[in-house]
């Protein structure tokens, strides 16, 4: 977790799941060999789209749900994999890569990196990039301790291109292979949690979660698959990657919805900071959960001046966020990050009293949020409770709506117009 207590410093607010999930497998060790020269020099999972290797869009899209520990199965130019990820670190994620000593299959790679898993995790191609809310996923699963995976699916237009999954409910009842005629359908998008116990059963060498692991746990009632509609792309030939590298040029760049919190995330009852005062405002875990559906970044932006009266410190600040974090994993939902002010301008204690940029009404907190994240300003917004979080709204160029108390899932859903869309 990331700490800071300066102007619009930022504490980044871990995502995780009930138990909870904080690690991701990409299984990036294949040759790429369907889009010819492009691979001959480099792994396709480097290749640049958008602007960066495409790893690095997996990977950022799975540092803001918190899953911040990240292990890379590598194979063809492996050592590309690994130096780039060596030299390109940081404070927000850690990235393992390790080579396969020879071509294994998505099974035996996960078997040549079981001393490195933790007990549940998601698995994800190297090739492929679907836009969902992962802490989502492992809700689908009937009993948390009966060792069974989940996919996340994708209806698409021609599924006989990847093979058909059909469902009853969020259990997974067939596979069907790769058909010649085109028909729409729900595909398996490259996405899963997974349980680590699940490995016990794949022989050692060479073998395949698709054929030989997968059929098995349908037979068995132990698959799982949830339909999501996020952006999907499979780069695995020429015109999907030109296509890709079109599409996420910009994919980075986002809406943002600002919460205050004191008062609109949880109920005020004064320079609350610990758990046993903490009470949800009805409806704000909802509602958190239908941002990160609906694409948006969720970024809490908070006075605390409590910590400038010396009521609490940072420490007991930083232990209540987290507690907030598993709170909204049980809901499959996700804060990206918390900014917080600990200024005072006539009460703070030592060096925090003082006239900051970041302390509402002043915008520093949102201005912070948005050098260090692609904000699109304009479909953005503030929910606050007082007029000093409207005026930083309006300093900072966001639309700032007023919560006045209630359910606030309704009320984001009326200002949103019921449309995703800021009214």
């Amino acid at each position: 977790m990331v700490r800071g207590i300066c102007a619009g410093s930022a504490t980044k607010f871990h995502g995780g799941i009930m138990y909870p999930t904080k690690q991701a497998v990409i299984l990036a060790g294949g040759a790429g060999t369907r889009l010819g020269a492009l691979t001959r020099q480099v792994p396709k999972p480097l290749l640049p789209v958008g602007g960066r290797p495409f790893l690095e869009h997996l990977v950022w899209n799975l540092s803001r749900h918190g899953i911040r520990d990240i292990v890379l199965s590598c194979g063809y130019l492996g050592e590309q994999i690994v130096d780039h990820f060596n030299s390109n670190q940081n404070r927000k994620r850690t990235v393992r890569a390790f080579i396969e000593p020879e071509p294994l299959g998505t099974g035996g790679a996960l078997l040549f990196l079981a001393a490195e898993l933790q007990e549940h995790f998601f698995l994800l191609n190297g090739d492929s990039l679907f836009d969902i809310n992962y802490l989502d996923l492992p809700l689908a699963a009937t009993d948390p301790e009966w060792a069974s995976a989940t996919l996340a699916l994708r209806a698409v237009p021609d599924a006989a291109r990847y093979g058909r999954v059909e469902i009853h409910g969020t259990e997974v009842v067939a596979f069907r292979e790769k058909e010649a005629d085109p028909h729409p359908g729900l595909i398996n998008a490259g996405i899963a949690w997974m349980d680590r116990r699940l490995l016990e059963s794949l022989p050692a060498g060479v073998s395949s979660l698709e054929r030989e692991l997968f059929p098995r746990l349908v037979q068995e009632r132990r698959l799982f698959g949830r339909p999501y509609r996020g952006y999907f792309i499979d780069m695995g030939i020429p015109v999907d990657y030109a296509r890709a590298d079109q599409d996420l040029t910009h994919w980075q760049r986002r809406r943002a919805c600002f919460f205050d919190r004191d008062g609109v995330i949880n109920i005020d009852h004064g320079y609350v900071h610990t758990p046993d005062r903490f009470e949800w405002v009805a409806g704000a875990p909802q509602a958190i959960r239908w941002c990160n559906e609906q694409g948006y970044l969720v970024i809490i932006v908070t006075n605390q001046a409590g910590i400038a009266r010396g009521y609490y410190d940072e420490a007991a600040f930083q232990r209540l966020t987290a507690w907030m974090e598993l709170e909204l994993a049980s809901l499959g939902a996700h804060v990206d990050a918390v900014y917080h002010c600990p200024h005072h301008p006539t009460a703070g204690l030592g060096a925090l009293r003082v006239e900051c940029s970041c302390r509402k009404p002043n915008p520093g907190l949102l201005e912070q949020a948005m050098s260090e994240w692609e904000i699109d300003r304009s479909g953005s917004l503030l929910i606050g409770d007082k007029p000093s979080d409207l005026a930083a709204a309006a300093a900072a160029g966001v639309v700032g709506h007023l919560f006045t108390g209630g359910r606030l899932d309704h009320f984001l859903f009326e200002t949103m117009n019921g449309s995703g869309q800021p009214a």
